[in-house]
């Protein structure tokens, strides 16, 4: 663990987690940012070299969890940052936390600490903040030093009535971290694309009064699974889909199945008989869409699945394997709730912009 020089563990400070992605990336050559290695530069490195941006009234502490590609992210990993979060916001010295992270599969972790500590850290009115780039370290513009430096901004700025929760920052604005999607293999802002954003110097009001509809909303915090996640797969419905592929997946043991629908979330009519066994043998059903953005609907298909709202599959799936989790944990205060019931805390959440 590294410290800013000027930051101790005994006076309040900003926490910043670095796991890698492209914000700590170093291209072959700053003229082929396309050829790149992600989580090649240390988060104290990244600290550094912004640290005249950063006011000295707000004290840093850097804590590397890992430097990986976020395409190679895993549930176990995602429980260390979950539990590395959780354990900072009950910290009386942490003031927020800031998190460095792979743009590929930001929104997975997005959702997963949104559904996991969004109510803690609004309860406490401290924010979580993800962040990275689109751009690796080296290039001759990069956009992860001021994205960084916006991150701690919102993590550390006092804004009368913003609420604390679970946020995200990439190219001056700021959304809550569940409606990241990443909808653009290039763009800056690619993570904030569909998503209800603000501008991180001027608030914008409807967007602040949604954001405290929407944690208003929110339920309890789901536990963070602790030991193997449920096995949850991502079933993507297409021209031509062969029925042979959920009767594999049927026979492999895993717990849930998110169903990529085409449109509103309907499924190819040949994979309707294979669900149906699949659901008689106790596999949790989901349905979402293929589509990137809008709701499902209850598609009149024989299929009984919970519906992801406006959830991806990709973030779908996190709910999913966290409400299998929370039913399997039967604690005495939740043991009469079924997965469904807790899917619902993730998945049903008023729109709002």
């Amino acid at each position: 663990m590294a410290s800013n020089p000027n930051s101790s563990d005994e006076i309040p400070h900003i926490l910043v987690l670095g796991t890698g992605g492209t914000i700590a990336g170093l291209a072959s050559h700053p003229e082929a940012l396309a050829d790149y290695r992600s989580g090649e530069v240390g988060i104290q490195t990244l600290l550094d070299r912004v640290k005249e941006g950063i006011p000295p009234s707000v004290k840093l502490k850097a804590q590397q969890i890992a430097n990986i590609d976020s395409s190679d992210m895993s549930e176990e990993l995602l429980t260390q940052i979950g539990n590395a979060v959780k354990e900072s916001l009950v910290n009386p010295l942490v003031k927020g936390v800031v998190i460095t992270h792979g743009t590929d599969t930001i929104e997975e972790t997005g959702l997963f600490l949104s559904s996991v500590c969004g109510k803690l850290a609004q309860n406490l009115g401290k924010r979580v903040v993800l962040t990275g780039a689109m751009l690796p370290a080296n290039a001759p513009m990069p956009d992860g030093p001021q994205n960084l430096l916006d991150a701690i901004r919102w993590s550390s700025t006092a804004l009368e009535n913003c609420p604390g929760g679970v946020f995200a920052v990439f190219a001056g604005k700021v959304c809550l971290a569940r409606d990241l999607a990443k909808r653009h293999t290039t763009a800056l802002n690619a993570p904030l694309m569909d998503s209800q954003t603000s501008p991180i110097g001027l608030i914008n009001p409807s967007w602040l009064s949604g954001v405290k509809a929407a944690q208003a909303a929110l339920g309890e915090d789901l536990p963070i699974p602790q030991g193997s996640w449920p096995w949850v797969e991502i079933a993507t419905s297409h021209a031509g889909c062969k029925k042979q592929a959920i009767e594999v997946l049927i026979k492999s043991g895993l717990h849930g199945l998110v169903l990529a629908g085409t449109g509103l979330g309907g499924v190819h009519q040949s994979w309707v008989g294979p669900l149906q066994e699949a659901q008689k043998a106790g596999i949790a059903l989901v349905r979402a869409s293929r589509a990137g953005a809008g709701a499902v609907v209850d598609v009149k298909d024989g299929l009984i699945c919970e519906l992801a709202g406006s959830l991806t599959a990709p973030k779908a799936r996190i709910a999913l394997q966290l409400a299998l989790n929370a039913a399997n944990e039967g604690s005495d205060k939740s043991k009469s709730l079924t997965w469904q019931d807790f899917f619902a805390r993730i998945a049903v959440l008023p729109e709002y912009g």
